[in-house]
C-alpha cells in the first residue's frame, strides 16, 4: 500500500530538518525554510508523479527555496548563531574539543560539498538520490563526498591544504627513484 501525500511528508520532516540546517547553519532559520518547502510542496503535490523519489523530490523543493531566500536576502549566517545544545555531549573535554573543531571545519566546506556530505552520510541518501537534490551528475556528487571527506581529513589533522605532506611525499619518493635509476645506469654503462 503507498503512503498517502501528506504522510509522506509527515515521515520526510525529519531528513529535511537536518538537510535544512546543513544548509542555514542556524535552527531558527532551518524551521522556517522546512515550513517554507512544505508549503511550496503540498502547493505542487499535484506535480509530483506518484511512484518517483518522493525524499528526492522533496530535498530538491527544500534547497530550490533556500537558493532563493539567498537571492533575496544575500546575506550569510554564521555558525556560531547555531544553539549549543546542537553539540551537546556527554564526553570528555576532549572530545567536546575535537567536536567544536569538526563543526568549524564543517563550516569551512564550500556549500556543496558540506550539503553532500550532510546528505550522504549522516542522512544515508544514495549517491544518485543525492545527485537528483543538488542537480548534478551522479559522479560529482561522489566527488564533493570524496574532496570533502579528504578536506575535512587534511583539517582536523592539522594540514591546510588538502593532501600537502602526500604530495611532498610522493614528490621526495619519485626523487628517489629517478637517483635510482640514474645510479643504476651509471652502475651499468661502466660495466
Amino acid at each position: 500500500m503507498t503512503k498517502s501525500f501528506h504522510d509522506q511528508v509527515i515521515a520526510i520532516l525529519p531528513k529535511l530538518r537536518v538537510q535544512a540546517l546543513a544548509l542555514t547553519r542556524n535552527r531558527a532559520a532551518a524551521e522556517d525554510l522546512v515550513q517554507d518547502a512544505v508549503c511550496n510542496a503540498l502547493s505542487a503535490q499535484d506535480s509530483f508523479a506518484p511512484g518517483t523519489n518522493f525524499p528526492a523530490w522533496m530535498h530538491r523543493i527544500l534547497r530550490n527555496r533556500f537558493i532563493s531566500d539567498l537571492r533575496k536576502k544575500r546575506e550569510t549566517t554564521d555558525i556560531d548563531d547555531m544553539p549549543p545544545s546542537f553539540l551537546s555531549t556527554n564526553a570528555p573535554h576532549e572530545d567536546r574539543i575535537v567536536l567544536k573543531d569538526l563543526d568549524a571545519a564543517l563550516a569551512r566546506l564550500p556549500d556543496d560539498q558540506r550539503e553532500a556530505l550532510v546528505l550522504g552520510v549522516l542522512e544515508g541518501m544514495s549517491y544518485q538520490e543525492l545527485a537528483e537534490v543538488a542537480g548534478c551528475a551522479v559522479g560529482t556528487a561522489k566527488s564533493r563526498v570524496f574532496r570533502a571527506r579528504r578536506q575535512l581529513e587534511a583539517w582536523m589533522i592539522g594540514e591546510e591544504h588538502v593532501g600537502a605532506d602526500r604530495l611532498k611525499a610522493q614528490a621526495a619518493a619519485l626523487q628517489r627513484k629517478v637517483e635510482r635509476n640514474t645510479q643504476e645506469k651509471t652502475a651499468s654503462s661502466r660495466v
